[in-house]
């Protein structure tokens, strides 16, 4: 290997031999030599070769020189070694051996007396045991017979309990603890005295439980753990405070057998609340004795019991107040009745008559015959209002009081660590009959009756439907009243539903927002959006009774006050929703004394995820509701614009440019300006002419649509005016072709100036981006030759940023500036 010219340090020790060298690396035998030369390399090569030969001996007698070192000293080492081993095995045998086996003796000793120890401990606690157990037989034998101390007994046999099984069943016990006046086996002894206690615990429990003893009823309580019975204790106990809510359940029952406390709306509701509470101050009160005599949790078991006994109960009320305010017959009403008004509302209309369409109620439509409205048989809504209010305290209750149950049954250390916000259903209260019953009986009545109430609502909302008083077109005509300008009917639907969202949301039923929020939407897109959308299709289109005329004006006006009530329904539910779905939304409970209470959504729905699923479904009622909305908004706003302000549009535009000459010259606009001193109409001659003009048929045209249409119809609208104003603006410019001088050109840009500056004031600035094609044509009539050389340079060496700055391409940036006659 060769680097930068030079061989490495390895091909330098290697000899080299090429091909072309062959015969220096295989010598001619010196026999064979011809010649001198031939006899000289051969002795030459025979040289080196002995002298690399002796080179190679030469090392290897030193290596073998320092490798015979190398093994003497080995051979010391081991040696050396060997005395060592020697001596090693010497101290081994004579010291150490002796040494190793006393250890060993003295460990095997220790071993055997540790377990010799305990083996009598062992043996001394069976004994303190068997004596423990004997001292326990006894003294509860002792207790139980003339000194009749029931809570020694019972510590005597909580202190047996804690003796392991195996030692009270061994033989031991059963040799060394029977005696002559105890001859039977322990294990014997003592489960007789326990059942004995808890037979005579029970009888005494229920004695003083008949009594209304509270002492007497807590001191045998405490003794049921202590004899190994605290189920029996529990069930005892169960029954007995079963007892006291199912007398106390009856007599707030009965308290109504009068008549007159039953017709009290919230009668029943206030029953079941006072059931709901009861037991929950039993849980509570209670719940720190049961868990400190009989241990953490063991209070559940007293829940269930309670939860049989509320489940009883409340079943009773439930069913009373079914029977009493007669829901199955409410219910087969609704479900009869027709809708008859919605249901006529939405059939086809007949052929219009001439006359100029009424507005005020669908039931007296284009070409119907006049008839007064008529009152379905069917569930009296005064009735379903109260049965509403009634379900949803009851609901609202059950909700509280399930909450309350799933918090206490839930393990203390979990909950400790969770919010209330994770709580789930326990089993003892998703096996109850009570909620099978709360879902039959409320649940399903109260969805029913809320989609009645909330449609029939909306129906009785535009059978009496009124619109605005007073409302003109005329300026010179005040308006009494203030904006909006709606229809009764979309207070009173906003209202109603409302009162419905916040009723269900009170209900903390999942289920029944599930059920309720959809139906709104649903009557909401249906009859209520269906009705005006009928309204503004049949009665008041904004159509000219003769071709080529205008709409009348009350038509314009009701079609007008119908796109209001779109809007202001929309923003009413999008109010609705923020207020109910924000961190701390206007909810309450309605209790029997109308009284409200504040709670956001995690308050009302605390199991699961019941909240988020509650957030999201009226977030869905919103979004449905503002898309169809929308939607017809956006259509009443085209028609309102094809109809009545286009038409209007052109004759405007026309009177604005009327007699006005773009050609003239200065002389002649100064000789004109002169002749026209003496007359009154100086408005062609003005300078401000054409936008004076503008500004009074503009005004004339927006203002008293502006003054009836919300800010936001209006703005579409205006939108809508706008952009097509521009169209017909740039159309008027380019006809001015061939016919506008240089000073024509500046008195059109200033005009078309001032134009924008009217259909803009008022803040309106985005909507000036609409004229840039305008103001740019004018822009480029008046640039200066230069100017133009200017442009059309950078156009050409910049064409991507010319372009987006541009609106008009370079044919009419070019037709633009042939637009002027100079001639």
């Amino acid at each position: 290997m060769q680097v930068n010219g030079f061989h490495s340090v390895e091909e330098k020790r290697k000899p080299t031999i090429s091909p072309a060298d062959n015969s220096l690396r295989v010598p001619i035998q010196i026999q064979d030599a011809s010649s001198v030369t031939e006899i000289q390399a051969t002795l030459a090569k025979l040289n080196e070769q002995e002298s690399s030969v002796t080179v190679r001996l030469d090392a290897l007698i030193a290596s073998q020189k320092e490798l015979s070192r190398d093994l003497g000293r080995l051979d010391l080492m081991r040696a050396h070694l060997g005395s060592q081993a020697v001596a090693t095995r010497s101290i081994s045998n004579n010291m150490l051996s002796n040494a190793a086996s006393t250890a060993n003796r003295i460990s095997s000793a220790v071993e055997r007396l540790d377990l010799e120890q305990e083996r009598v401990k062992a043996t001394l606690n069976v004994v303190e045991q068997v004596a423990e157990l004997k001292a326990c037989v006894s003294g509860v034998t002792g207790s139980m017979g003339a000194p009749q101390d029931w809570e020694t007994a019972a510590g005597y046999l909580n202190r047996a309990s804690k003796i392991p099984k195996e030692i009270v069943d061994g033989s031991f016990a059963e040799t060394i603890v029977p005696s002559a006046e105890i001859p039977d086996p322990p294990r014997l002894t003592l489960e007789h005295a326990a059942e004995s206690l808890c037979g005579l615990f029970i009888r005494e429990f229920e004695k003083a439980a008949e009594e209304s003893n509270g002492a007497k009823v807590t001191r045998f309580f405490k003794l049921f753990p202590l004899i190994g019975k605290s189920d029996v204790g529990l069930d005892v106990y169960g029954r007995y405070v079963c007892q006291g809510v199912a007398s106390r359940a009856r007599s707030n029952l009965n308290a109504g057998t009068g008549g007159a406390q039953r017709k009290d709306a919230f009668f029943y509701a206030n029953a079941l609340t006072k059931l709901f509470e009861h037991i929950a101050q039993i849980v509570e009160n209670h719940g720190g004795l049961v868990e400190r005599h009989y241990g953490a949790g063991r209070m559940v078991r007293v829940i269930e019991r309670l939860q049989v006994e509320a489940d009883i109960q409340g079943g009773i009320i439930i069913d009373t107040w079914s029977d009493e305010r007669n829901i199955d017959r409410t219910l087969t009403d609704i479900r009869s009745y027709a809708f008859t008004f919605l249901v006529q509302s939405f059939l086809p209309a007949p052929p219009a008559r001439s006359s100029t369409p009424r507005t005020a109620s669908p039931a007296r439509r284009d070409g119907a015959t006049e008839f007064p409205v008529q009152e379905d048989d069917g569930a009296d809504m005064k009735d379903v209002d109260g049965f509403l209010s009634e379900i949803a305290v009851v609901l609202g209750r059950w909700s509280l009081y399930s909450r309350f149950l799933a918090a206490k049954c839930k393990d203390s250390s979990s909950l400790s660590d969770v919010g209330p916000q994770t709580l789930s259903m326990p089993p003892l209260l998703v096996n109850s009959s009570l909620i099978k019953k709360v879902n039959d009986r409320l649940c399903s009545p109260f969805n029913v009756m809320t989609t009645f109430f909330f449609r029939r609502s909306v129906e009785k909302a535009f059978q009496l439907d009124e619109q605005p008083a007073d409302l003109s077109l005329t300026l010179s005509k005040s308006i009494p009243s203030n904006p909006p300008y709606i229809t009764s009917a979309v207070d009173d639907v906003m209202y109603i539903v409302n009162q419905i969202v916040q009723r269900s949301l009170a209900t903390s039923q999942r289920g029944v927002v599930e059920n309720v929020i959809p139906t709104i939407a649903r009557v909401l897109g249906s009859d209520f959006f269906g009705m005006i959308q009928r309204k503004m299709r049949d009665e008041s289109y904004p159509k000219p009774l003769v071709q080529g005329g205008f709409p009348p004006e009350l038509t314009i006006i009701a079609f007008l006050v119908l796109i209001n009530n779109l809007n202001v329904s929309a923003d009413y539910v999008k109010r609705i929703v923020q207020s109910k779905t924000s961190s701390a939304p206007d909810v309450g409970l309605l209790d029997g004394d109308n009284s409200m209470a504040s709670k956001t959504l995690t308050d009302l729905f605390p199991f699961n995820h019941d909240a988020v699923f509650v957030s999201n479904t009226l977030k869905s009622l919103l979004t449905s509701f503002e898309v169809k909305t929308s939607e017809l908004i956006n259509d009443g706003i085209y028609v309102v614009f094809k109809n009545v302000m286009k038409p209007r549009l052109r004759p405007i535009l026309a009177d604005t440019f009327r007699d006005i000459d773009y050609s003239m010259t200065e002389e002649e606009l100064e000789d004109l300006s002169r002749e026209a001193e003496g007359e009154s109409d100086r408005s062609i001659v003005a300078e401000d002419a054409v936008q004076r003009r503008f500004q009074n048929g503009w005004d004339a045209l927006t203002t008293p649509i502006a003054r009836i249409l919300t800010e936001a119809n209006f703005e579409k609208l205006l939108t809508m005016i706008v952009a097509y104003l521009s169209e017909v603006l740039e159309k008027r410019i380019w006809s001015f072709y061939g016919r506008i001088n240089g000073l024509g050109a500046v008195r059109l840009e200033r005009d078309i100036a001032g134009i924008v500056s009217a259909a803009v004031r008022g803040g309106r600035y985005g909507l000036r981006d609409v004229f840039t094609r305008c103001t740019q044509i004018c822009l480029i009539m008046n640039m200066e030759a230069d100017e133009w050389e200017e442009l059309q340079v950078a156009t050409n060496e910049e064409a991507g940023d010319a372009a987006s700055e541009w609106k008009i391409n370079n044919e009419e940036r070019s037709r633009a500036k042939a637009m002027i006659d100079d001639s």
